[in-house]
């Protein structure tokens, strides 16, 4: 058995952030993840969008969080390396009802001290985005909101966690945990124990479930965990010019609507779709949303082309019973990180580090000598100049070999993306750290070579790589030369 001072449950980027914080004191940290790698769960599926703080019903740790999270989030893009643009946003009105909706945000907005607000004309809004709807009557401009890559920021915080000494264990699905000797006893589905003082759930939608596999004698807040999907359609580079800033619908009980914003990436994307499901893990995508997607997306911008599509991904979100997050001590040595969802990407730097600090004078943690703060990511060859790929490429000839064409992602990128702390151990988890595969053709072209290399790099035959684990392997044997 391994023992540590805290155990968090769940390698998204909440648990990753707070992994990275705690890092930074004087304890043992351990991080149980359920699938082979960080950010497989919500935070590899969502918009990416840095929430400006309006939306949030004030005096909630919703409102708390995301202001203090959009306010932070410039600087932890810099400190850890990770993708960041302050593109702005606009929530548009269709209609004198929605115009009222747009006041009450402002007002709301304002209440929650978030920063940029301001209501425009259609007129104006059109002079700043062109492409937005003449049905458009009003917006509610907000200037600090901004757009990051999810998983690219959980691959951040996790590799910073790990730098810094906390060690992470996938394939580590929580099925119980016991209570011994003033210390908690979590076991795995593969029957691994691991022991610590105190307990994070992090879960995600499995977040009850994790309240409900303890078997002690403490009484746990009452609150459950409704899975609800939102689907996506990734559009090409060639409609990332669509709009600059990100584009919403007013919102509605079950979110904030199709909205239409570009990637850091330059591609443009719209969605996501807002249905409760039963199965937690039904990250399908549908006809029928494909459909309510593109529809709500040219409502905002009528001349969005529906043929730049590349792929369709879905995400499931944890709605909680509570209507609001879940965060602070259920008991001695026991603290709930739930029910986060909209707007948790942007909440994450500022849940973490306030949850660590807690975490850390609550037990006594004291601040550990030779924290690294920083964390540099792998180098692309897409955003270099001619001059810094003629560089990189005397330093590291495989900068010289291109992978994967769509993207001009190298050799040298995947390698690093493999070796590096917490390294990918599949395809998707290469695509997430170097984009191979993100491109237009989706890996049609690069495929195979990816594969190899991941193979080369862990000692294993290429029929052994998967996409994404749990036996979803690439190919299934060799062709008899007989």
């Amino acid at each position: 058995m391994k023992d540590f001072d805290v155990i968090i449950i769940g390698g998204g980027v909440i648990g990753c952030a707070l992994a990275s914080r705690l890092s930074s004191y004087t304890c043992g940290v351990a991080v149980l993840e359920r699938a082979n790698d960080v950010a497989c769960g919500a935070s590899k599926a969502n918009s990416g969008i840095v929430h400006g703080g309006f939306d949030a019903k004030e005096g909630s740790l919703k409102a708390k969080f995301n202001v203090l999270g959009c306010a932070m989030m410039e600087q932890e893009a810099k400190r850890l390396d990770f993708p960041y643009r302050r593109n702005g946003s606009m929530v548009l009105a269709f209609g004198k009802d929605e115009e009222s909706t747009l006041h009450s945000l402002y007002e709301r907005g304002v209440k929650n001290r978030a920063q940029g607000l301001g209501i425009i004309s259609g007129d104006e809004a059109r002079s700043l985005e062109p492409g937005i709807s003449a049905e458009v009557t009003a917006a509610l401009r907000c200037t600090s909101s901004g757009i990051t890559s999810p998983y690219e920021m959980a691959v951040a915080y996790g590799e910073n966690a790990a730098q810094n000494g906390a060690e992470f264990y996938f394939n580590a699905c929580v099925t119980s945990i016991e209570r011994k000797d003033k210390k908690f006893v979590v076991i795995t589905e593969n029957r691994e124990k691991y022991i610590a003082r105190a307990v994070v759930n992090c879960a995600g939608v499995h977040a009850d479930d994790i309240c409900r596999a303890y078997k002690g004698s403490e009484k746990m807040p009452e609150f459950t965990i409704t899975p609800r999907r939102g689907e996506y359609i990734l559009m090409d580079k060639t409609e990332g010019g669509r709009t600059s800033a990100t584009l919403f619908h007013t919102p509605t009980a079950l979110g904030k609507g199709i909205l239409v914003t570009p990637t850091v990436h330059g591609n443009l994307l719209i969605g996501p779709t807002a249905d409760d499901i039963e199965d937690k893990e039904s990250a399908v995508t549908t006809s029928s949303g494909g459909q309510r997607v593109l529809a709500g997306a040219k409502k905002s911008v009528p001349d969005i082309i529906p043929k730049t599509a590349i792929t369709r991904f879905s995400g499931v979100r944890a709605h909680p019973s509570t209507d609001d997050f879940i965060i602070g001590w259920a008991f001695d040595g026991w603290y709930n990180i739930a029910g986060i969802e909209s707007p948790g990407l942007t909440c994450a730097p500022a849940i973490g580090k306030e949850a660590a600090e807690q975490i850390a004078k609550d037990m006594n943690f004291s601040p550990k000598e030779g924290y690294i703060a920083e964390r540099k990511g792998i180098r692309a060859f897409a955003a270099m100049s001619r001059e810094e790929r003629e560089r990189a490429i005397a330093q590291d000839p495989q900068y010289g070999s291109i992978v994967c064409r769509c993207e001009q992602v190298t050799e040298a990128e995947i390698v690093q993306s493999i070796r590096r702390p917490l390294g990918a151990r599949d395809m998707d988890g290469v695509k997430r750290r170097t984009r191979a595969g993100m491109g237009r053709c989706q890996s049609g072209f690069c495929m195979p070579k990816v594969a190899e290399i991941l193979a080369r790099e862990l000692g294993r035959d290429v029929n052994q790589i998967t996409k994404f684990g749990k036996g979803s392997y690439m190919t299934e044997g060799y062709i008899d030369e007989d």
